[in-house]
This record gives C-alpha cells, structure tokens and sequence, in this order.
C-alpha cells in the first residue's frame, strides 16, 4: 500500500468509530439514567484532607443528574471495529489489550462510585488503582519484550539503546502506569481530556504512518473517532463524563502505542499537557506533605486557573492549543530524531 491507501484506510477506520459511537450513545444515555449512572462529587483529596475549592468550583455541575462511564462507548466502539477489521498480532494486538487492560481497572472504580456508598463511595483507594494498573503493565511488558522481541529504546538523536527484556518490561510498565494516571488526573473539565487525547493519539497515528505500521496508524485514527463523537457530546454542558473507564483505556493505550512506535522518549513532549497535570499534583501533595503548604490553590493545574477566574472553556481550549503545538514538536523530533 501507499501513504495514501494508508491514510483512506485509517480514516475509514476512524469514520467507523464515529458513526458506531454515535448510535451507542443514545443506547447508554438512556440505560445511564434509568439505572441512575450519576457521578459522585470527590470532597476529600487522597490524604483524606477536605477539598472546599473544588468542591464549591463545581457544585453546579452535581446539581443535575451527571452521569458517568460513559467511556463504555468506547471501549465497545474501539474493540468492535478494531476486531473485525483491524486485529494484528504485530501491531493491534497489544494496544487493544492495553486499552481494555485500562479500562477494566476504571470499570471497577465507577462501578464503586455509581453504586457504593459511604466513604469508600469515591471509588478505588489510590493504591489499589495503581497495584492494579501496574499488574496489566507488567504482564504487557512481557509479551512486548518476550513474544514481540522488543529490547531497544530509541533516544532520539543518539541512537537505540539495549535493555534487555528485563529493563524493557520496567520500562514499558512505567510508560503504561504513568500515562494512566496523568489521564485520569487531567479528566476534570468537560472536553479536557478528550480533546488532549485525540491530539496525543493523532499525533503517535502520524509516526505509526510515517513508519510504515499501518495498522496501528488505523488503530490511532480509530480512538480518535471514538473521542470526536465522545467530545461532541462533552463539550459544556456535558451531557455524561468518561469516568475511569474511558481515562485509564486511553492512558494505558496511549502508554502502549509509544512504546510500539519507539517512542517512549517522545511521549512527555506529545503528552506535555498530562506531563504538566499529573506533575502540578505530585508537587502539591509533596508540599502539602513535608513543608505544610499549598504551591497551587488547587490541583491540578487546570483547577488552579479556576480558581484565579478562568473560565472552564478558556482553560480547555488553551489546553488544547497548547497540545496541538508541542504535537507537531513531537512529530518533527520523530521524524528528524530517527523514530521516523
């Protein structure tokens, strides 16, 4: 095939998405709010510290009914249409699994959400998630560097770096693990997130192009079908949220798909905004922890400007710009680098 049968191929892929997407999406919003999917409000941060801030920066949005785990949509979307025409050993394989590997992590956190209650209603405990997270890493570390032979780290520039298949595994978890968590830190803005993955995910769909690895390029442009029906319906108002379910899916496929194109170095520059999310709340709790204060009015960053009177569109439409520059970045270091 040529770049340009590549291309038509991915965008079919990508208009599959789409259009499944949409029609499951009445199907969910109903079953969502016959069964009452509605997203409880998180009050306490994970040291068990009240959070007055976030909790009055968003009490309008928990004063209607707002469901969640609307990231199912997705996850059907996505498997369906890479299964029956995309499914690779080589290339799909892994980042599908990677996607579902994520999402049943997230699937169990809503689940608690939606229909616990008491103080374990908000879902998972932090270490629970990331113990879990941290086992589909591992497990996909072993078969990217076992069964696909993969031992080599690209530093651009430089040169591929051996390993090992013991480094490689580290090494893979960690972009899997990281990855999820920054998505799932960044999903607190109708659009934010949705919007950042599509540009992360269009951005490594270029590099798989530019490859040769078709069908991951098709893979790519299939989540990103997905997440331009998921933002139609998300953007403010929001109609539902993703949830878990849809964050963890695409952090840890989004983790896999740079691993896949040897680009793991590549990944903070696509990803800065994540990078920058996750980071504004590490710095925060390590304040927080050792010196007794705030750096942020809140975190992460996105609550932060909030706080000082952005406005949530402002914030996510910056985000995005900000995501769409340091993308095309990522792609001329690919391709001057050596990824490309």
């Amino acid at each position: 095939m040529t770049i340009n049968d590549e291309m038509f191929y991915g965008l079919l892929l990508a208009l599959a998405s789409f259009l499944f997407a949409m029609m499951l999406t009445p199907i969910y919003t109903h079953v969502a709010y016959k069964y009452h999917f509605w997203k409880k409000q998180k009050k306490t941060t994970v040291d068990g510290k009240a959070l007055p801030i976030m909790t009055e920066l968003h009490k309008h949005k928990f004063k209607r009914a707002f469901p969640t785990m609307a990231g199912l949509i997705g996850i059907i979307s996505v498997t369906i249409v890479t299964w029956i025409f995309n499914l690779d050993r080589g290339q799909t394989w892994l980042p599908l699994v990677g996607f579902l590997g994520g999402s049943f992590v997230g699937v169990i956190d809503d689940c608690i959400n939606i229909f616990g209650s008491g103080r374990g209603a908000a879902g998972l405990r932090g270490p629970v998630k990331f113990f879990l997270i941290t086992v589909v890493g591992l497990i996909l570390g072993w078969f990217f560097a076992v069964k696909l032979g993969w031992t080599t780290i690209l530093i651009p520039f430089v040169g591929d770096l051996e390993v090992g298949v013991l480094g490689m595994i580290m090494i893979f978890a960690f972009a899997l693990v990281a990855t999820s968590n920054a998505v799932n830190i960044t999903d607190g803005l109708d659009g934010l997130s949705g919007g950042l993955s599509m540009i992360a995910y269009g951005a490594f769909g270029v590099i798989a192009l530019f490859q040769g690895n078709m069908l991951l390029f098709g893979f790519c442009m299939t989540v990103v079908g997905w997440l331009l029906s998921y933002i139609w319906f998300n953007v403010p108002p929001a109609r539902f949220m993703m949830g878990d379910t849809g964050s963890f899916a695409l952090g840890a496929g989004l983790g896999v798909i740079a691993m896949m194109t040897n680009s793991f170095l590549l990944l903070p520059v696509i990803g800065l905004p994540f990078v920058i999310e996750a980071g504004s709340s590490l710095i925060q709790l390590a304040s927080k922890k050792f010196f007794h204060r705030k750096i942020f009015i809140s975190a992460p960053l996105h609550h932060h400007l909030e706080a000082i009177g952005w406005g949530e569109a402002k914030i996510v439409m910056r985000f995005w710009i900000f995501a769409g520059v340091f993308a095309i970045i990522g792609i001329f270091l690919a391709a001057t680098g050596g990824a490309i």
